[in-house]
């Protein structure tokens, strides 16, 4: 794909937001909390399946081979690179801590060193106790050289938005891309406008379930989507010094509001590669 590499796409986003908490002593027994839960499997996998090259068939063993390149390319997590975070207790909900306090998020940007994605940040962030629902991938590109609509009809300067590709799997699954298009009429005025694709609206099946499409796959012995053992060890040293950190209590967990957006520091980390997420 001619614009799928670091000429065009500026950064990539990954989201995983849950409103619900539940005790993270019984769900995260041994202590990494959500990087072992969600960050390790699930962002790591889909960055490995946005990142990689095409493989040489659509055969698990070639997709796996892919995968586990991009992992091998990641750069291990330095602590400036990441945002540890934990939910404050609310008497008013059912996200309490009976125990010790462990991660209920995590944000970091990941960079991939290879021809393809260097200078690209993959930014990934991943909570429970948030304010809304939302797994998501968004790819934002880069601004055109040398733009000529930066004026609007009357010469003042226009804040144009990034052009967008938003995947979304929850709540609504959609194919949304978001462009830069002329207001009609005979100004010459840009807004940012959303061209998208619903599936609730397009196809009238339901949605199949992510473990039930995981159960069906064993049953029919595909196992493209399944983690082979050098590609779970080569996600774990990415994330070995982080982990190592929290052995030894050197992380400072930041504290954030159950229901809010998260640690208000993670805006910092975002900034520093010019990005803004949505819910920020």
């Amino acid at each position: 794909m001619p614009l799928w590499n670091r000429s065009y796409i500026h950064n990539i986003q990954v989201t995983f937001s849950e409103e619900l908490g539940m005790q993270t002593s019984a769900r995260y027994p041994k202590g990494y909390g959500i990087l072992g839960d969600v960050v390790h499997s699930h962002i790591f996998q889909t960055v490995a399946l946005l990142a990689m090259e095409p493989p040489v068939t659509l055969d698990g063993e070639d997709i796996r081979y892919e995968k586990v390149k991009v992992l091998k390319s990641i750069r291990k997590l330095g602590s400036s690179d990441v945002i540890v975070g934990h939910s404050k207790a609310d008497s008013g909900s059912n996200f309490k801590d009976v125990e010790n306090l462990m991660p209920t998020y995590f944000g970091a940007v990941l960079h991939i060193d290879n021809a393809r994605w260097d200078g690209v940040p993959f930014l990934i962030k991943a909570g429970r106790g948030l304010k809304k629902n939302r797994v998501e991938i968004r790819i934002q590109f880069r601004h055109v050289p040398g733009n000529i609509y930066h004026k609007d009809g009357g010469g003042h300067m226009q804040d144009l938005v990034t052009n967008e590709l938003i995947l979304r799997d929850v709540p609504d699954e959609a194919i949304l891309i978001r462009i830069n298009n002329k207001i009609p009429g005979l100004g010459m005025n840009l807004e940012a406008s959303e061209l998208n694709l619903l599936y609730k609206d397009k196809y009238n099946v339901d949605v199949t379930d992510s473990y039930e499409q995981l159960l069906h796959d064993v049953i029919d012995g595909d196992n493209h989507l399944f983690m082979r053992s050098d590609e779970v060890e080569a996600a774990w040293n990415i994330l070995s010094p982080v982990l190592s950190e929290l052995d030894n209590n050197n992380v400072t967990l930041e504290h954030y509001e159950f229901g809010s957006k998260g640690p208000d520091k993670a805006g910092n980390l975002w900034a520093k590669h010019g990005v803004k997420w949505l819910d920020d």
